[in-house]
């Protein structure tokens, strides 16, 4: 998926991710605007890298529960670039908040997912 939609991880810090996204062919829906399921496809991915960035992936791995996302406004070009923040890092869930923006730092889309702590061996 991050290869098919040419997602990116830019940045990182103690309790967030960043990743970006080319809005193009593979990313916009019929009308040429954002496909709303690939900025949840790019919320997804970043958070998850995020959460798995918190455990041991010798013994832990983390999966999506549960994700949410409202979309503000539309993107016709350029990049998105999505932002992970823990809300809770816990031992057996995690919830990260996720904001998607446009090149100009206008929100685009605002997410929120709870990720399952498991055994790397069910992962």
């Amino acid at each position: 998926m991050i290869g098919h939609l040419g997602i990116e991880f830019v940045e990182r810090g103690d309790n967030w991710l960043k990743a970006r996204m080319p809005v193009d062919h593979r990313t916009v829906q019929p009308y040429g605007r954002l496909h709303g399921g690939a900025s949840v496809a790019l919320a997804e991915t970043v958070a998850s890298y995020a959460g798995m960035m918190t455990v041991d992936p010798a013994e832990w791995g983390v999966v999506g529960l549960e994700i949410n996302a409202n979309h503000i406004r539309t993107a016709r070009d350029g990049w998105v670039s999505a932002t992970a923040t823990a809300e809770s890092v816990g031992r057996t869930a995690q919830v990260w908040t996720i904001r998607i923006e446009d090149e100009a730092g206008k929100l685009v889309c605002l997410s929120r997912i709870t990720l399952a702590v498991i055994a790397a061996k069910h992962a």
